[in-house]
């Protein structure tokens, strides 16, 4: 009797960062939404859509966790800009 899982199952390691970058998609796109002027938006949209696509294939561990790291940070300095634009 075999695994019932499909033959490109990830693993729990894999699993996990996968659903990591698509929270850090989601909340980036979100954030980006709340950036006033269109044109602004849709550059910032069109941006992180590609870095995502760009690196959608990547399956070296550390390169994606670095990956993650850099777009968690991109998040925040645009959060931060945004909170100061507010103010």
């Amino acid at each position: 009797m075999g695994s019932r899982l499909p033959p490109a199952a990830l693993s729990l390691k894999q699993f996990l960062q996968r659903q990591k970058v698509l929270g850090v998609y989601r909340s980036m796109l979100r954030t980006i939404r709340q950036v006033p002027g269109e044109a602004d938006r849709k550059y910032l949209r069109d941006w992180a859509r590609e870095e995502f696509k760009r690196n959608k294939n990547a399956t070296n561990q550390d390169a994606i966790r670095m990956m993650i790291t850099q777009a968690t940070n991109h998040l925040e300095e645009l959060q931060k800009s945004l909170s100061l634009a507010r103010s």
